[in-house]
């Protein structure tokens, strides 16, 4: 069974169905969403038998598959995973249906049909696939790069009132990272054919002897693309504008799974080819870590819109997911990449339960709402799930795997691990206000009497860009109407919801299985870095760096 190619049936059948939908003629938008439905429900399957034929304990990267693309240049064409992308594979598996379920009901928007839409979706899905299964870094740097064109329209095309601002900001911040990152691809040809024969092959690359200093240049040149596509505070500011813009399922995606190809990308490159850089560099990404962590915990609390709330504590927690990775012990990187799965099952649901507000108020600020849990309970209910797994209350999945962090950080980094802790007490405040503001308390704005309606009539307005604290509204007129009533989740909202709920809980009791897929890949990456699984302070192996730390 592990001889099967589960990981090239993964990225051909989204990419086959992708072009069956798009070919539809205009006006099939049904036929176009049970399609793609039946797809992604296909990649679900095959990531579920993939795992089950994975063996845990087995060689690092499984289900490898390849086929010489660029011969003379080294290329290939090469798949396999380890538990890290593995893991990130089922969460893909998990998503994309919710997404397409979630944008089952939604409009087209202008002329733009929903049959693109869900095409996009469906190439995505491929794409991301590709990313997190590709063994050869060249062809990791391709589907990096071609990620951005479907995330680029479903932006642009579908999402708010300045989604082209936000898609424009989107893709030129990813686009320059990949730049750089492709001088650094080349680089590590070049290192490797002085070496012998040049290759692009993970495991060719990571069995080179690197300079310590060219290793700083090409970890610069990975890091920056890594950082901007985490994102890491200061590389950060694309990602409220783009989450705010994007359609709902649109965002679920860009936060839930295509940020994390940053993360991923610090285990699976930064830290395995270029370990002494890695540990050189530890101390400055973990300062960017944690300042990430507060300062993204104080904008979130100062929003008046909730997307862009809900994406400013993504930018905190993966200041806890970089923190993970750069202590260098296998504990803390465990639960990193734990975290990796749980922010997207988590703030997934919270993207898609403040989208299901938003539809039914019209509007994204806060201040609109209040005393929904009296008319929408279910509603209310989710919301809340959402909410106290994003603040990982214990009992909720992102509980474990923010503890593995803070116990597997604190022997080695007391001092980064204390002040990210603080992290925990904002994420409390910023989210449980949230909700307490939207679901209790009087009904005021929207749901007190008054509909919000633009100067001209047209649709109510969006919030206009800001620079990084409070968010800026259009000026807005208030027509008397009658107090609108938030109806409760449908069945397609119930059954779209139902999944992320039942593996926040679950996970939340019991994340061992993923835990025993993670680990051994966990543990082989420490290793290349000279990491320890203790907690202690990882270990240089060249003798000019134990020279060098005895001065």
């Amino acid at each position: 069974m592990s001889d099967f190619p589960f990981l090239l049936l993964m990225i051909a059948v989204p990419a086959v169905g992708a072009a069956v939908v798009a070919a539809l003629p205009r006006g099939r938008d049904l036929l176009a969403k049970q399609i793609s439905l039946g797809v992604s429900l296909v990649v679900l399957l095959l990531a579920v038998l993939a795992t089950v034929a994975f063996d845990a304990g087995g060689d690092r990267f499984q289900l490898t598959s390849s086929v010489s693309w660029i011969e003379d240049f080294g290329v290939s064409f090469a798949l396999g995973v380890d538990g890290i992308a593995l893991v990130m594979l089922l969460l893909i598996g998990v998503l994309v249906p919710v997404v397409i379920g979630a944008s089952w009901d939604d409009e087209p928007v202008g002329t733009r049909s929903m049959t693109v839409f869900f095409a996009w979706i469906l190439l995505l899905e491929a794409l991301m696939v590709g990313v997190f299964a590709a063994t050869d870094v060249f062809l990791f740097y391709v589907f990096f790069e071609a990620m951005l064109v479907p995330m680029y329209f479903l932006i642009g095309s579908f999402g708010g009132p300045r989604r082209q601002y936000a898609a424009v900001k989107f893709f030129l911040y990813s686009l320059v990272g990949g730049l750089i990152m492709l001088a650094a691809v080349i680089g590590l040809y070049v290192v490797s054919a002085n070496q012998g024969e040049g290759s692009f092959a993970f495991e060719v690359l990571n069995a080179i002897d690197i300079d310590p200093d060219v290793q700083k240049l090409l970890f610069l040149g990975f890091f920056v693309a890594f950082a901007i596509k985490a994102p890491l505070v200061p590389f950060h500011t694309w990602l409220p504008d783009a989450g705010a813009e994007a359609p709902v399922g649109g965002a679920v995606l860009l936060v839930g799974v295509l940020d994390k190809v940053g993360t991923f990308g610090f285990l699976r490159y930064c830290l395995p080819l270029f370990p002494d850089a890695s540990r050189d560099f530890a101390p400055y990404v973990l300062a960017l870590a944690v300042a990430g962590v507060l300062y993204a915990a104080l904008l979130a609390m100062g929003q008046s819109d909730m997307k862009r709330l809900v994406s400013y504590t993504s930018v905190a927690h993966f200041g806890f997911i970089a923190l993970g990775i750069f202590v260098f012990t296998t504990e803390a990187a465990t639960g990193a990449v734990l975290y990796m799965v749980n922010h997207g099952l988590a703030t997934g649901l919270l993207f898609l339960v403040v989208g299901m507000l938003i539809a039914r108020g019209g509007s994204r600020r806060i201040s609109d709402y209040g005393g929904v849990a009296a008319q929408a309970p279910v509603l209310a209910g989710v919301f809340l799930v959402a909410g106290l797994a994003s603040l990982a209350l214990p009992g909720t999945n992102s509980f474990v795997s923010e503890f593995l962090v803070l116990v597997g950080s604190y022997p080695s980094r007391p001092v980064f691990t204390i002040v990210a802790t603080v992290g925990i007490i904002l994420a409390a405040l910023y989210v449980l206000l949230m909700y307490q503001r939207t679901m209790h308390g009087p009904a005021r704005g929207l749901m007190g009497g008054h509909d919000l309606a633009t100067p001209d009539g047209g649709e109510p307005a969006g919030p206009a860009g800001d620079t990084g604290g409070a968010t800026a509204t259009a000026t807005v007129t208030a027509a008397p109407a009658t107090a609108r009533r938030v109806p409760d989740l449908s069945r397609r909202e119930i059954a779209v919801a139902s999944p992320l709920v039942a593996l926040i809980i679950v996970l939340g009791v019991y994340p061992q299985p993923l835990i025993d897929l993670i680990e051994p890949a966990v543990a082989a990456t420490i290793s290349d870095v000279g990491g320890d699984p203790g907690g202690a302070e990882p270990q240089a192996d060249t003798d000019a760096a134990r020279t060098e730390a005895g001065n």
